[in-house]
């Protein structure tokens, strides 16, 4: 496998050290049906004391110490102390792994979410396998960057699986991507890899008997179970020994058991190689000199460089499993290959054809060849290009809901404010994505769906629906997202929107199409009918919340809506949109709509807990890995972790605060420091003011829990940490905490 990786790019991965030697897992239940990082092993650095005046306070003082305190290169950055993710270099590396405490931060808490039609279900998948410049770019800074125009993923509803690639032997997937893909629903996959000389020299090593490569596997299945992802894809691209090709299906076999017991539906893949005799030469097809290794795991990617008629012989090879089967595309058009580039359809028509399935090997060409300035446009065009062949996957469950944000963003906004005016970028902040279409219509007019940085709701990006009314005809419908779910009863559906120009005369509202069930054929429905829920001038209270922020009706920014709908008897297929003109006529009308945000739940989980039960508070704030520098003679800096306790399946994300105190002339609102996407986060050089001689500055820090349903939490519930801190009186060359 060719990940065209260039020169420069390991130096921009995660640095590297040996464990600090903590022992043990670092999570455990929260009791809230979630995880944490767990506690016992935590090791705060100062000592914390409640404060009387209120239970979810935490009171740290401490005396301002310059002395050294250098964090593990391995899980942070050393120039900004911010955590990242990382790979393990070398048999060594992985085979002395042992997870500590710091290791949270890489730990996804986001767990799979429910899709239909099911990984497993006879129907062939798509795989993207990531490979861009080596990897551990941007994406490797767990809380986000600021970066303009970075690279994003989010045509998740085309694909089962994500593989993230890079050229070092273990590439742990970052978090940010784990994320991400599990909220779509996509399984997740790191690489293991060996390569040339010294990929050689460790598979003798750890091949060369079943105890060795029992550890190997061992390491690979804990590292997939610790940091939350799915398996791995597995590519030995040396040659190797008789004794080493001997027991390689043995090993594959073994870490593909290992990694079923570990992950619940994980997957092991295996790369076309190293044959079965142990010589490196490429197949392009599943064959005798190979299928020992299909044989042994849960699926086989092809090299790319096949024809038609290697098609056709690896399916009859296949037999049963067809569709595990991931024939290799290379969107770069490296070789001799069928299609590339923006003709990739032309490879992906004959690999559906033969009913396998296929992977999409560094889609990224449409970034790193094309560029950044207009990626977005040049990104929905190739998906577009491929959309025939990739079958749309279905949200399966409900309350579902989503506010199109890309995880990244020129500015980023809450509530349709603008509460941060610098880019960003992390992909833990991605929500769920729709359909992105562009369609022109027989009569001339035309439909499209795109991302817009320019303004939003919640997070960096809105949804922009623009077009044109056909000529006679009364409305026009944009479908975004495909449901394959029994319908409830009663359901209710939220909508926030903006109209660009409101003196158009259209109207807009969300559209549910059902599909009959199979206890209904009796009644003779249509096979598809289309809804048009009722607008609910009064919204019960808790979707009333979510529309908290919305204009009244006629203000010309962002708008809330709330519809009710009853059904019977039938599954949930399609949820669109649709815009309406107000008065007949034969002109064409065109419109601009961005929305913010949409939501769809069954009307009996408004009386469930989830929307029902008080919110939980945020525990008493720990502290870790306190840091203090002057960058200037006039000015201090603080670095710090914050951890605390809270359910995760009530959570979507935290909002981590802060404020000065006594230090400055006047009490200061609360400002955002950043967005946590897990019960823990990196404060990462923090200005602050410098204590004066014999005085003290007070510094608080807040963490406000997002909740999944989408309703404020009240700021008494939210954690606090009051951090006061003082210069020494005397000289001193190491650092103290102070309890009062």
């Amino acid at each position: 496998m060719d990940g065209g990786e260039q020169d420069g790019a390991r130096s921009r991965g995660a640095k590297r050290a040996e464990p600090d030697g903590e022992e043990g897992g670092a999570w455990q239940d929260d009791g809230g049906g979630g995880r944490r990082p767990a506690r016992g092993p935590f090791r705060p650095g100062p000592r914390l004391q409640l404060d009387m005046e209120s239970q979810r306070t935490s009171v740290l003082h401490q005396v301002v110490s310059l002395a050294p305190a250098p964090l593990p290169a391995r899980q942070y950055d050393r120039q900004t102390s911010e955590p990242i993710s990382f790979y393990l270099a070398g048999l060594e590396e992985l085979l002395s792994w042992n997870p500590s405490t710091d290791d949270a931060f890489n730990v996804s808490i986001e767990p799979l979410a429910k899709r239909q039609p099911p990984l497993d279900s006879n129907r062939p998948r798509t795989l993207v396998c990531h490979d861009m410049k080596g990897g551990y770019l941007e994406d490797r800074f767990i809380q986000g960057s600021e970066v303009c125009d970075p690279f994003v993923f989010y045509h998740w509803c085309y694909i089962d699986i994500f593989v993230y690639f890079s050229h070092h032997t273990v590439t742990i997937p970052p978090v940010v991507w784990t994320n991400a893909a599990h909220r779509n629903g996509v399984l997740m996959l790191g690489t293991f890899i060996t390569e040339w000389t010294d990929g050689a020299k460790i598979c003798e090593s750890f091949l060369g008997g079943e105890e060795a490569y029992h550890s190997v596997a061992d390491q690979l299945a804990a590292i997939t179970q610790f940091y939350r992802f799915d398996g791995w894809l597995v590519n030995i691209e040396n040659s190797l020994s008789v004794t080493a090709a001997k027991n390689m299906p043995h090993f594959l076999r073994y870490l593909t058991d290992r990694v079923h017991q570990a992950v619940p539906g994980g997957k092991v893949l295996w790369y076309d190689s190293v044959l079965k005799s142990g010589e490196l030469m490429w197949q392009n097809e599943l064959n005798n000199n190979n299928q020992v290794y299909f044989d042994a795991c849960d699926g086989f990617f092809t090299n790319y460089n096949w024809k038609e008629e290697q098609l056709l012989q690896t399916r009859e090879m296949a037999g049963e499993r067809q569709c595990d089967i991931y024939v290799g595309v290379d969107v770069f058009g490296r070789g001799d290959v069928v299609g590339s580039g923006f003709e990739t359809n032309k490879s992906l028509r004959l690999i559906r054809h033969h009913g396998l399935s296929v992977a999409i090997f560094a889609p990224g060409w449409v970034y790193e060849h094309l560029g950044s300035t207009d990626f977005l446009h040049n990104e929905n065009k190739f998906w577009g290009l491929l959309s025939e062949w990739l079958p749309t996957h279905s949200v399966g469950s409900l309350p579902f809901g989503t506010t199109f944000s890309l995880g990244m963003g020129k500015k980023h906004f809450n509530k349709g404010q603008v509460n941060g005016t610098k880019p960003w970028y992390n992909m833990s902040a991605q929500e769920v994505q729709p359909l992105y279409t562009s369609h022109q219509l027989p009569t001339g007019s035309w439909l499209r769906t795109r991302c817009c940085l320019q303004d939003a709701w919640c997070g960096g990006s809105s949804l922009l629906l623009e077009g044109a009314i056909p000529p006679n005809a009364n409305h026009i419908t944009a479908r975004l997202f495909s449901f394959q779910m029994p319908a409830p009863r009663r359901l209710y559906l939220v909508l926030i929107y903006k109209h660009e120009d409101p003196s158009q005369v259209v109207t807009i509202a969300p559209e549910l199409t059902t599909k009959e069930s199979r206890w209904c054929y009796v009644f003779s429905q249509p096979e598809a009918t289309r809804h048009k829920p009722s607008l609910l001038p009064t919204p019960p209270f808790h979707l009333a919340q979510l529309l908290k922020g919305c204009g009244q009706h006629g203000d010309p920014g962002w708008q809330g809506r709330c519809y009710e709908l009853e059904l019977q008897n039938c599954v949930l297929s399609e949820l669109s949109v649709a815009v309406s003109r107000q008065h007949s006529g034969q002109d064409e009308v065109p419109f601009t709509y961005r929305l913010g945000e949409i939501w769809v739940m069954d009307a009996a989980h408004l009386s469930s807990p989830l929307f029902t039960a008080a919110a939980s508070p945020i525990y008493p704030i720990e502290v870790a890995h306190i840091q203090w520098h002057h960058p200037s003679q006039e000015e201090l800096s603080v670095s710090l972790t914050l951890q605390w306790t809270y359910p995760l399946s009530e959570a979507k994300c935290f909002r981590v605060h802060y404020r000065h105190g006594s230090c400055v002339s006047d009490s200061e609102s609360p400002l955002l420091i950043g967005e946590a996407h897990a019960p823990l986060y990196r404060v990462a050089e923090l200005r602050v003011p410098n204590a004066q001689s014999g005085a003290s500055c007070r510094l608080e820090f807040l963490v406000e829990p997002v909740p999944q349903n989408g309703v404020q939490v009240a700021a008494a519930l939210w954690g606090k940490l009051l951090l006061v801190y003082s210069n020494p009186k005397l000289p001193s060359t190491g650092g103290s905490t102070d309890i009062r």
